[in-house]
């Protein structure tokens, strides 16, 4: 073989070789940047509802892309992750923050669910409103109750009887704790389901809340949870709603008086003596000459 041929390709064997070895290097590199380390954190090992108490049963560990999300919890054992109450649903294979569990020792249940200077107040509501899920943990609604004020004027043709029925916002922007079946016994002692609805409220709307399900009927109104603007709302009565539908008022009728025929004109006579000579003199009266 010619040695020039042979030094040829001796020399493309070497450029191919250290093309091959860049290219290997560079995707290599690229290779090595897309891969992140991972982390292990304590997640949930299956489904978890609201109050859940946890117990060992509920925790695994799963390893996760990159650094761990604020709250995560790396160490099951150390973290005492075991006896805290969850304040809002977990899903199997989620990470457990610090943020969805209740603090240490307050244990499991609603309370633990509620927030410092807060209350938890039961509000009876209709099977529409609680079967058909119009108001789920989360949510945010408005309360309206609807009665009769204590202390109006009965009496027929009052302007409170007229009025009839109101209703009136007692409370705006509440948070929906819980929602759910309770049981409760009926006037002959027989137990009853209800649905109940479980409200965030401060002491004093607590107070009012009392009052306004003391022998009046409660509603709660969705609203969106981004509207948190509380304006004064004026009640509406019963009679305000129909008030474009009330009967015009009867119109006053008018007795027309026939005018009466004025009389006749009357007329007199004198009688003139001149002398011998006898004549007599006619007038009409003023309204004929009118």
């Amino acid at each position: 073989m010619n040695k020039r041929l042979l030094t040829i390709l001796l020399l493309a064997f070497v450029i191919a070789g250290a093309c091959a070895f860049l290219v290997y290097r560079v995707i290599g590199n690229r290779l090595g940047e897309s891969h992140q380390a991972t982390t292990r954190v304590v997640a949930a090992a299956a489904d978890i509802k609201l109050g859940t108490v946890l117990t060992a049963a509920n925790l695994t560990s799963i390893d996760i892309d990159g650094a761990a999300p604020k709250g995560a919890i790396l160490d099951k054992d150390k973290a005492g992750l075991v006896g805290r109450g969850v304040i809002s649903d977990l899903y199997q294979g989620e990470a457990i923050l610090d943020s969805r569990l209740a603090p240490v020792g307050s244990g499991g249940g609603l309370a633990a669910t509620i927030p410092a200077g807060m209350r938890a107040i039961a509000v009876k509501v209709d099977d529409v409103v609680g079967v058909a899920g119009f108001v789920t943990p989360g949510m945010h609604v408005d309360v309206l109750a609807s009665g009769v004020p204590p202390g109006i004027n009965p009496a027929p043709g009052s302007k409170e009887a007229l009025e009839g029925t109101l209703v009136k916002t007692v409370l705006q922007n509440i948070e929906v704790l819980s929602a759910g079946i309770n049981i409760q016994k009926d006037a002959e002692g027989k137990p009853q389901q209800v649905q109940v609805v479980n409200l965030l409220v401060t002491p004093e709307q607590a107070e009012t809340l009392t009052l306004a399900t003391s022998g009046v009927k409660i509603q709660l109104v969705l609203r969106n949870p981004l509207d948190t603007k509380t304006t004064p709302i004026a009640g509406t009565t019963m009679g305000n709603i129909f008030a474009d539908n009330a009967a015009a008022a009867p119109k006053k009728v008018v007795a027309r008086v026939a005018k009466r025929a004025a009389p006749a004109p009357t007329s007199y006579s004198i009688e003139v003596i001149n002398g011998a000579k006898k004549t007599e003199e006619k007038f009409g009266s003023p309204e004929a000459k009118q």
